[in-house]
């Protein structure tokens, strides 16, 4: 019988010694096994290229969100009101962050409390170029389903303190929610963070002194002189109102004390980041 010859087969030490021959010497079966080698070759190395440059994007990316995080040594509190400073500075007297106060004029929009905070924050934010916090303080009437809310202000100026309850007077309902909300922006550009704080409580006729204000400096009912009148003698916590209670008591039931020991949870977390 006649023998069969079979083709051989390159081996991968043929094919190895192959790639050094001359080029007039690889056969065509060697040159496609050398052609699938290199293209191994190369994926392999595209593949470790592009690890390696994700690793670095990803290494940068944390590096920058760390740095876009970090809690400010100085923060500027956007208010014209000396009390409501004095009282923010007490609460957070205890963290490492510098408070310093800076009255700027800004546009206050219609809508909720945090799209109010937040846009004061851009615009604080812009105005000075660096960061800010600004304060928004609403009174929200449970018979009113949460008004006047953040336009709380414009009914004290036009009724006073003392006449502020009678807002309410032919409402059994007198049950109400304080609420403050902090919005934080580290500067021009950058996506505020809003920290809020509710206590709730009932609007009463007016008790205690009535010289610490919720709101800037606003005409008097009388129309003669102005006074630094806001709802503190008129929001009563647990049988005594704002005005009543020694400022350490307030600052830890009320909203704007509840508001505050959010942004300081924060930033404790921030400076440990």
């Amino acid at each position: 019988m006649r023998s069969m010859s079979k083709t051989a087969q390159p081996t991968s030490i043929s094919v190895l010694e192959s790639l050094h021959a001359a080029p007039n010497t690889i056969s065509t079966t060697h040159s496609r096994a050398k052609l699938r080698i290199l293209r191994s070759a190369t994926s392999k190395s595209v593949s470790c290229t592009q690890k390696l440059i994700l690793h670095n994007v990803t290494t940068q990316n944390s590096s920058l969100n760390r740095h876009n995080n970090m809690a400010p040594q100085t923060l500027n509190f956007i208010t014209g009101n000396t009390n409501k400073l004095a009282e923010v500075q007490a609460i957070l007297s205890k963290t490492p962050v510098q408070l310093q106060s800076q009255n700027v004029e800004l546009l206050e929009i219609q809508g909720t409390i945090e799209e109010i905070s937040k846009d004061k924050a851009r615009r604080a934010a812009d105005a000075i170029q660096g960061p800010v916090l600004v304060e928004d303080t609403c009174l929200c009437f449970d018979a009113f389903d949460e008004l006047p809310g953040p336009y709380v202000k414009w009914f004290l100026k036009s009724l006073g303190v003392k006449k502020f309850h009678l807002l309410l007077a032919g409402f059994e309902d007198k049950s109400a929610q304080a609420v403050c909300t902090f919005a934080y922006c580290e500067g021009p550009g950058s996506e505020p963070i809003v920290f809020q704080g509710r206590t709730n409580g009932r609007i009463v006729e007016a008790r205690g002194a009535t010289d610490f204000g919720e709101f800037e400096q606003v005409p008097s009912a009388s129309g003669v002189g102005a006074d630094f009148e806001g709802w503190d003698a008129c929001f009563e916590y647990e049988g005594q109102t704002y005005a009543e209670m020694p400022k350490e008591e307030k600052n830890l039931i009320s909203h704007r004390g509840k508001a505050l020991q959010k942004l300081i949870s924060w930033l404790n977390q921030e400076v440990e980041a």
